[in-house]
């Protein structure tokens, strides 16, 4: 691992030609965007007898945002703040093309409705930092910026970029340091936001979303943050963020100021005015204190001395009908007015719709995903526990020999039942986990589904398969099983087989049931109905439900596996007088047959692509982009 980050810190140096971090590709922005938003209406259905629509509610509908303008030019920054459910969160997503629905108003970019040449011009920072934990700070931006910027990039240009996004944001410091996560120490929570802002920079956008940039940081970090992208809208570019208590020295760096109440605008102006504003209607602070805790007392229906008795209703009612009074015609007659910036050449259709073809998103999500899942997979439990369960079950069944044709069979069922379980609950985690990546990712439009999918399938095979072959090589040749180099590997290729459909079927779960808890519960419950159908436990199974058997994994892989070991015409001794008998005919053994092998060859091969087919579709559902 360490060795892999100095080739890339090498490799960056090269392409830099110095230690030194290189200047930035991007000093300004590309496109400057004029963003207007004019009576914006957002309403969700909700369901009856919830809390938010009791009995007797006569609408099943809840306006969250009712009818909010605003404008915002290149260079500026807009900060919208209000308390929780105010409807912030819901404006940034409206605003930034990721909310479909009940959304009713006018957005306009430049004097046009969101497209793919505004998507590739905008980025968009979520208030929880969604990275891979394992990866180096260094080597998350680079992989971003393999993705993300387009093929008139050259691979050492996106290289280079990435490592002037990491001196711009200030993360020299930490550029070799793993990104960290609950339980594995990383960078600092500053250090992680800066990094998701990194990697939207990556692109150089012109208009840049971001949900609570300072939540949970203290106030020297949030300073910095901020000055940070302060510096970047001066650049040119059109910078909007919702905040939910910021200190007086971050209030007075924003442009322009939203302040939302219940889905109501109370105010939208310049910040340094907006005390004098609510002074002018009646709201002055009966002392000094910071505009931001003012705003937000009024947004929650407190007055300035709280004392006073009157109703938060009422209160709030008094400022979105001052709002109306004294605002809202003003801005609507500004946003009229101010001519939105010409466009430049670049059309959505000579843009494509993804920056890089699918064979090199193909190739940096599989490194990608080889780098940061080596880890889940070659942790130390799950080689402890495998290489415990080989020896274990080597020593219980020590050097048994063909008269002990039951234990020998009964070692096989178990194995292959072992490997059942494995790798589908390895397999039901990885989808969830990796849920919210995947929608931030493809909603950004980095990549498409397909070489997404394909890279995990590919990089997770030779992780997927290596425990299994340890397994087999220490059990098969301390159990005593036929000592053949042809028949080892016969037995070897039929567990790894059986792992990769056991494998399928937990993806396609994982993948449906984005739900760990539900679809562990689920996954057990089939491959446990499986192991009793698989032909061991249960010889005279009900017609009834023998049907079963035709959709078990473990009756196919352990069809097959009797087959790697035994032939019809193979004897044992069957009693204690030294006769024998054929296996085709030991009771358990025929039950299953060892005919059939290349049907049940076939069944697994189908379920195999299957399962996969049904994880694709279940994918298709997470980060589908507007």
């Amino acid at each position: 691992m360490d060795m892999e980050r100095q080739s890339m810190d090498l490799e960056l140096d090269t392409v830099n030609g110095s230690a030194e971090a290189p200047p930035p590709l991007f000093k300004e922005a590309n496109l400057p965007i004029t963003l207007k938003f004019q009576d914006v209406v957002y309403k969700v259905k909700l369901n009856k007898g919830s809390q938010l629509c009791p009995k007797g509610m006569k609408s099943d509908e809840k306006e969250i945002l009712k009818g909010v303008s605003g404008l915002v030019l290149p260079g500026e920054m807009l900060a919208m703040l209000g308390p929780s459910g105010s409807g912030k969160t819901t404006l940034l997503t409206a605003l930034g093309g990721k909310l479909g629905g009940r959304l009713s108003g006018s957005i306009t970019y430049n004097g046009k409705a969101f497209s793919n040449a505004i998507k590739r011009n905008t980025g968009f920072v979520t208030q929880d930092d969604v990275l891979y934990p394992h990866l180096t700070v260094t080597e998350t931006l680079v992989f971003t910026a393999l993705l993300r910027l387009p093929n008139s990039f050259t691979r050492e240009e996106k290289i280079r970029q990435a490592e002037s996004v990491v001196a711009q944001l200030g993360l020299l410091r930490c550029k070799n340091s793993i990104i960290g996560g609950p339980l594995l120490r990383g960078v600092s929570g500053g250090e992680r936001k800066r990094v998701s802002i990194g990697q939207e920079m990556l692109i150089n956008p012109s208009l840049l979303f971001l949900d609570e940039p300072t939540s949970g940081l203290d106030s020297t970090t949030a300073q910095r943050i901020v000055s940070t992208l302060w510096d970047l809208s001066k650049g040119g570019r059109t910078i909007v963020m919702t905040i939910h208590q910021p200190s007086s020295r971050l209030f007075y760096m924003f442009d322009k100021v939203l302040l939302l109440s219940e889905g109501n605008p109370l105010y939208f102006g310049e910040g340094a005015r907006a005390m004098d504003y609510f002074s002018s209607v009646g709201y002055a602070p009966s002392l000094a204190m910071n505009p931001s805790d003012f705003l937000l007392d009024l947004a929650n229906g407190l007055t300035p001395n709280g004392d006073s008795g009157e109703d938060p209703v009422m209160v709030k009612q008094t400022l979105a009908f001052a709002y109306q009074s004294n605002i809202d015609h003003t801005l609507k007659a500004e946003i009229r007015a101010t001519e939105d910036n010409p466009r430049d050449a670049i059309t959505d259709k000579q843009l494509g719709r993804w920056p890089t073809n699918w064979w090199q998103q193909f190739t940096v999500l599989m490194r990608r995903g080889i780098k940061e899942r080596r880890h889940e997979f070659f942790s130390t439990m799950k080689i402890v526990q495998v290489f415990f369960v080989s020896f274990l079950s080597g020593l219980l069944w020590w050097q048994s020999d063909s008269s002990h044709i039951q234990d020998q069979i009964g070692l096989l069922f178990f194995a292959s039942g072992f490997w059942g379980f494995f790798p589908l609950f390895q397999a039901i985690f990885i989808f969830p986990q990796e849920r919210m990546m995947l929608a931030k990712e493809r909603s950004s439009g980095m990549y498409r589904l397909s070489s997404y999918f394909m890279s995990m399938i590919v990089s997770d095979l030779p992780m997927e398969l290596l425990l299994p072959t340890c397994f087999v090589t220490i059990t098969y040749w301390m159990a005593g099983l036929k000592h053949s180099a042809a028949k080892y590997f016969q037995t070897l290729f039929v567990f790894l087989y059986s792992v990769l459909v056991s494998q399928g079927l937990g993806l396609a779960i994982g993948s449906l049931v984005m739900d760990l808890k539900k679809a562990t519960t689920f996954g057990s419950v089939i491959m446990l109905t499986f192991v009793l159908a698989g032909g061991f436990y249960v010889q005279h199974v009900p017609g009834f439900i023998s049907w079963i058997k035709y959709v078990s994994i473990s009756n196919y892989s352990y069809k097959l596996l009797l087959g790697s070991q035994y032939e019809a015409s193979d004897t044992y001794v069957c009693d204690t007088h030294g006769k024998l008998c054929l296996v085709g005919d030991f009771p358990q053994i025929k039950m299953i047959g060892l005919d059939g092998q290349g049907v049940a060859a076939v069944a697994l091969g189908v379920m195999l692509l299957g399962y996969r087919l049904i994880a694709y579709l279940g994918l298709m559902r997470v980060g589908v982009t507007k």
